[in-house]
C-alpha cells in the first residue's frame, strides 16, 4: 500500500470531481461522503472551483481495495490515519491478505445448464435451480444464462450423487442449509479457541509490523488444521454410528427371524439345510450366514440355536451344552445386504461373528455390573444365547 509520488519536474495531474469519479470508479457523491468523514483530502481551491491531483485518485483507489478485503469505513479510517502519521502498513495488510486467502485447495469450475440438467436426472428444475443459486453451490455469471460458476465442484458433486442414489433435491437443499449452520458454528468455535489462546496478544493493541508478520504466519500454519481436525472426528463419528445403526436395525429386523429352528423352512420356496451346515433355497425374506471358526481371529464364542433373548443372569441355568462346528443362522436378506454393503462380500460372515463377539462381552460387563450371582463363565455362556438370538448384533 503505497502511493508514488510525483517525480521532479513533472506536472502533477489536475482533476474536476467528476473526472476524478470517471477515474476511481466512485460516485461523485460517494467521493463527496469521504471528505466529509475524514477519509479523503480536501481539494484544493481554485477560484470557485474545486481540484483534485493523483493523491486523491490513489487514495480513491486504496480505498476501493480495503472495501473489497471486507474492512468497514470506520477501520478505513484508522489505517488511513496510521499512514499518514508515518506507519508502514504493509504487515497490517499481509495479514489481512493471508486471512482472506483461500481456505481449500479446490479451485471454482465452470458448468453449463446442459451439463448441470444431465447430473441431475436429465430434466430441467427450476426451483432446484434457483435454491442452489440461494445457498451459493452455483453462482450465476452475467450475460450468460446458460453457464454457471461452481464454488466447490465437490459439494455439486456430491448433490448429484445424492440424486441419482434416490434423495430428492428438495431434501439435499434441506440438509445442506442443516449442515451448514453447524459448520459455522464448529468454525466460530475454532476462531475463539485459537483468538483466546494465539491471536489475543496481537488484539488488546495496535500491532507493530513485526507482529502483524508473526500473526499472518500464524494463520498460515493454523489454517488447514481446523479442515484436519474436522475431517478426523467426522471419519471417528461416521464409524461409530455407522456401527450403531446397523445393530439397531439388525435387532428390529431379526427376533422374528430368530425363533425359527435352525434348518427349517423361512418361508415359501424354503428349503432344508444340507449336510454342510449352509441353508439351501432359503426363503425370500431370509438370508443365511454360517458362522465362521475364528474367522476373524477373535476368540472362540460358540453360537448357540436361536431361541428368545434371553437376560444374562437367568440364561445360564436353561442353557444346553455348547455347540461344536459351523452352525447355520437365519438372517434377514436385507440385513445381510446392509452387512456386504457396509464390509464387502468377503468380511460379511466376520463382521457378524466379531459383532456377536462384542455383544457377549458388553452383556457380561452389564451383568458383572449388576452384581450377578452366576460365575463369569455362566454368564459370559449366557450371555451368548442371548446374543445369538437376537442374531449377534442386537442391543441389550
Amino acid at each position: 500500500m503505497t502511493e508514488q509520488p510525483p517525480t521532479a519536474g513533472a506536472r502533477t495531474a489536475e482533476y474536476r470531481i467528476e473526472d476524478l469519479a470517471h477515474l476511481s470508479g466512485a460516485t461523485v457523491r460517494t467521493i463527496r461522503a469521504y471528505q466529509d468523514r475524514g477519509l479523503l483530502p480536501r481539494p484544493e481551491r481554485r477560484g470557485r472551483a474545486n481540484v483534485y491531483g493523483d493523491t486523491h485518485l490513489a487514495r480513491l483507489r486504496q480505498i476501493a481495495d480495503l472495501l473489497d478485503r471486507g474492512y468497514t469505513l470506520a477501520s478505513i479510517k484508522e489505517l488511513l490515519e496510521a499512514w499518514d502519521a508515518g506507519r508502514d502498513l504493509g504487515g497490517v495488510l499481509g495479514l489481512v491478505a493471508e486471512i482472506d486467502g483461500p481456505w481449500t485447495d479446490e479451485e471454482a469450475s465452470l458448468i453449463s445448464r446442459t451439463e448441470l440438467d444431465a447430473a441431475f436426472g436429465g430434466s430441467p428444475d427450476e426451483t432446484a435451480l434457483a435454491e442452489a443459486v440461494e445457498l451459493g453451490v452455483l453462482e450465476r455469471i452475467p450475460g450468460r444464462d446458460d453457464e454457471f460458476l461452481v464454488p466447490s465442484p465437490q459439494e455439486l458433486a456430491v448433490a448429484a450423487e445424492l440424486h441419482s442414489a434416490g434423495v430428492p433435491l428438495t431434501a439435499i437443499s434441506g440438509h445442506l442449509r442443516e449442515v451448514r449452520g453447524q459448520v459455522e458454528h464448529i468454525a466460530a468455535r475454532f476462531l475463539d479457541f485459537t483468538t483466546e489462546h494465539v491471536f489475543q496478544q496481537f488484539l488488546d493493541h495496535p500491532p507493530t509490523e513485526a507482529e502483524a508478520a508473526e500473526a499472518a504466519t500464524l494463520v498460515r500454519r493454523l489454517r488447514p488444521l481446523a479442515q484436519q481436525t474436522i475431517d478426523a472426528e467426522l471419519a471417528r463419528a461416521m464409524r461409530t454410528l455407522a456401527t450403531r445403526y446397523l445393530r439397531h436395525h439388525l435387532s428390529e429386523a431379526l427376533p422374528a427371524e430368530a425363533r425359527r429352528p435352525t434348518g427349517t423352512a423361512a418361508g415359501p420356496g424354503a428349503g432344508a439345510a444340507d449336510g454342510t451346515g449352509a441353508a439351501a433355497g432359503a426363503g425370500a425374506g431370509a438370508g443365511s450366514v454360517p458362522t465362521p471358526r475364528a474367522a476373524s481371529g477373535l476368540p472362540p464364542a460358540p453360537l448357540p440355536a436361536p431361541g428368545t433373548v434371553a437376560d444374562p443372569r437367568t440364561a445360564a441355568a436353561s442353557m444346553a451344552g455348547p455347540t461344536t462346528g459351523p452352525e447355520t443362522v437365519l438372517l434377514p436378506a436385507e440385513a445381510v445386504q446392509a452387512v456386504r454393503d457396509l464390509v464387502g462380500t468377503e468380511n460379511t460372515a466376520a463382521f457378524i461373528a466379531a459383532a456377536a463377539h462384542r455383544e457377549v462381552q458388553a452383556r457380561t460387563m452389564d451383568a458383572l455390573a449388576a452384581g450377578g450371582t452366576g460365575t463369569s463363565s455362566e454368564i459370559g455362556i449366557g450371555a451368548a444365547r442371548g446374543t445369538a438370538s437376537a442374531g449377534g448384533a442386537g442391543s441389550p
